[in-house]
């Protein structure tokens, strides 16, 4: 997901990874935006330098100064615009080749040194740097409406879309980039009168720096706020892996002697099922869910309020009913309908699956007689009792078998198995923190260099929760072979160091999601950078990744790479199948924290311009779709930075569960044939999905594929929901 996602726009105008957003998808480096004035020559530094080395250049990491990241966006922006200037000016009729190719050869510096700067915004944040992203998104998001909006340029793609509806051109990949060219300029506002366009880019600018204060507010929260524990007897039924990393919490905070929960996921889902001390649990889960929310200087809801209202307008200047409708254009969803369909079928069995899961609960603790009704911070340590009474099945049983680095090595196995790939650590390489590894993709047949991929692993401060891919670089061959480098990173909690990081199931299965992100863009074999990779429809990216979870189960991982990490000895047989009978235990749960968030990401989207107060609106939906009490919205609209800190997911969470449709019906092909390993089926997924980038539009890719259109049902039986 990413279950994170994030995903975070890396290009103006196409979004990375995972992440590849509506508004933007017009060029691999148009994204970042803008010099407001044309071009004034400024000091280059080692930001704006071309990367060099091995690998067909790297990141210069190790020459990053914060102070350079302003004069160098400035200089990368400037020259961006010269470049843009000459394609708009040239007297020569309008060609694929000077025109479109030529946007496609834009803006290089521009993307290497908003690749670094995006990757010290996610991961390197501090003091010293908000400020200078505070200053910079305004003007990176008025450099790419300098671009939709220059007239003369528009001219010249409108030109060559034309000839191609004419022609025709056999070269299908210039037809659907001419195409995206085209649709999305006209998407951004190409076509409006002046004084629109004025008014346009006023918007795109102020909600850059909404997105930037609600992103510094949701990080300021969870880097700040945390739970203190000063008594050990108050670590009651705490596995010592989590008391360890919350020792480490503290001495990273200068509180020796102390535990402490910070605020992010990783480290409160843990306290939340282990803990024995239900006012702590209390406690630690609503500051968790009060992100963004705590009435003071950091809150998010006046933000939210504010965004909605400038995306209704924008909508509404483009020609769409709503943002949601100008957002879906261009998905495989089409429209809101068709999303608010699926999201509505699978509800009413997720809440009854939820009511029979909070009725078992209720039971084992009347039984125990805890005197207690289940409350939201009760439901994931009451569901790991009910889940150790039924399946005998304890996740702390499970855990010293799934080891970090073990479960890395089997992500790569799987990789050879199934993409041909091998993965060798290389050293001598600048990463932008010492926890960062890096390691060389290979052709396991022919030996030829692929990629690089990058790993950030641990959560610190500074860095923004979740786990999540992108790339540093796409593949592409429009001029040269130039190889792809993406990362995945994640927010483990260190141990004590030199000991195993165990990690839960659901965080080795997270792991292998983003990786699948990461096999998208390595396995990419394109000509042109803009149809790279994962840069494809938001509700189609997710797909890749939610697919490859399929492959933490299989016997052979489980097998090579499940080692308890102090005996080495593989997880016993019995205990995997504990693990697959309980398969679809505490489903109900799962699927209706994550539908609830995307219910609610949608109708406020499809709300029209009423003035929006975030929590009541939250309070009256949920209400309205009977919300169980017992459980709150995976993302809270406060802290859901899916939806207000970009325009990324925003109208879009429902992807996941339009992905998880094609995923599931997709793994059926693997399940038909020999088995999750059928070399027939891996070739044809590789050929047909992870490699062809937006070169096709992605339902005629998955009907190549599988020979139909995914259905429904698959979806159902995979979350254990009666079928209809």
């Amino acid at each position: 997901m990413f279950q994170s996602f994030p995903v975070f726009v890396r290009r103006a105008i196409i979004v990375s990874a995972v992440f590849a957003a509506i508004f933007s998808v017009m060029t691999v480096k148009n994204s970042q935006s803008a010099s407001a004035n044309a071009f004034e020559p400024v000091a280059m530094n080692s930001l704006t330098e071309k990367w060099t080395g091995p690998y067909g250049g790297i990141p210069p990491f190790d020459k990053v100064n914060i102070s350079d990241f302003k004069p160098a966006m400035t200089a990368a922006m400037a020259e961006h615009l010269a470049e843009i200037d000459a394609i708009a000016k040239n007297k020569k009729k309008a060609t694929f080749e000077n025109t479109i190719a030529a946007m496609e050869r834009s803006g290089q510096t521009l993307d290497r040194v908003s690749t670094i700067y995006d990757i010290w915004s996610s991961n390197m944040n501090s003091k010293e740097f908000e400020p200078i992203e505070t200053e910079l998104e305004p003007i990176r998001a008025a450099h790419g409406d300098k671009i939709t909006q220059n007239t003369a340029l528009f001219k010249r793609i409108e030109a060559v879309y034309k000839g191609h509806q004419k022609r025709k051109p056999a070269d299908k990949e210039k037809a659907r980039l001419t195409w995206l060219y085209y649709t999305n300029f006209v998407r951004s506002g190409a076509k409006l009168a002046p004084a629109q366009k004025t008014r346009l880019a006023e918007i795109n600018q102020k909600l850059a720096g909404l997105f930037t204060k609600f992103s510094q507010n949701l990080l300021g929260d969870e880097g700040e706020l945390f739970v203190e524990i000063k008594s050990e007897s108050e670590l009651a039924g705490l596995p010592q892996s989590l008391r360890d990393a919350a020792a480490q919490a503290g001495k990273s905070k200068g509180k020796d002697g102390s535990w402490l929960i910070r605020n992010t996921r990783s480290s409160v889902d843990p306290f939340l099922t282990y803990s024995e001390n239900r006012g702590l649990r209390e406690k630690v889960w609503k500051m968790f869910i009060n992100r963004g929310d705590n009435a003071d200087s950091r809150d998010n809801n006046t933000i939210i309020s504010e965004v909605l209202q400038l995306r209704i307008e924008r909508a509404k200047m483009l020609g769409y009913q709503t943002h949601a409708h100008w957002r879906l254009e261009n998905a495989m969803a089409k429209n809101p309908e068709n999303a608010m369909k699926l999201m509505e079928g699978v509800w009413p069995a997720a809440i009854a699956r939820v009511k029979e899961e909070v009725a078992d609960m209720q039971a084992l603790a009347d039984k125990e007689k805890a005197g207690i009704k289940i409350e939201p911070w009760d439901y994931r340590f009451y569901a790991e009792k009910v889940r150790k009474a039924r399946y005998d099945l304890d996740e702390n049983e499970v855990k010293p078998y799934l080891q970090l680095d073990k479960i890395r090595d089997a992500m790569f196995w799987v990789a050879g198995e199934v993409f041909n790939f091998t993965f060798s650590p290389v050293s001598g390489v600048p990463v932008f923190h010492p926890d960062v590894t890096v390691w060389e993709v290979k052709d396991k047949t022919t030996g030829k260099h692929v990629g690089l991929w990058y790993f950030d692993p641990y959560a610190r401060d500074g860095k923004r929760s979740g786990a999540w891919m992108n790339a540093y670089r796409n593949q592409y061959r429009m001029d040269k072979e130039i190889t792809t480098i993406v990362s995945n990173n994640s927010n483990f909690v260190k141990g004590k160091p030199g000991e195993a990081v165990l990690i839960s199931w659901d965080d080795a299965t997270t792991m292998f999601h983003e990786f699948g992100h990461a096999l998208h863009g390595l396995s990419s074999n394109v000509t042109y950078p803009t149809l790279s990779g994962t840069n494809v429809a938001r509700d189609y990216v997710e797909f890749p990744s939610q697919l490859l979870e399929h492959w933490l189960s299989t016997p052979e991982v489980l097998q090579k790479f499940a080692l308890h990490y102090q005996t080495g000895k593989p997880i016993p047989q019995a205990l995997v199948d504990k693990i697959k009978k309980a398969d679809t235990f505490n489903e109900g749960f799962g699927t209706t924290e994550y539908l609830s968030s995307a219910l609610v990401d949608m109708k406020l989207h499809l709300a029209g311009d009423q003035k929006i107060d975030a929590d009541k609106f939250e309070r009256e939906t949920l209400a309205a779709l009977g919300m169980p009490n017992e459980l709150v919205m995976r993302h809270r609209t406060p802290q859901f930075g899916h939806v207000f800190s970009s325009d990324g997911y925003s109208a879009g969470y429902y992807s996941y569960l339009w992905s998880d449709v094609i995923t599931a019906d997709a793994y059926g092909a693997f399940v038909e044939g020999k088995g999750p390993y059928d070399k027939e089926v891996g070739a044809k997924l590789v050929k047909y999905v992870f490699s062809v980038g937006n070169t096709i539009d992605p339902a005629e890719a998955y009907r190549m594929f599988r020979g139909r259109d995914p259905k429904v049902e698959a979806l159902m039986k995979k979350r254990g929901f009666p079928v209809n």
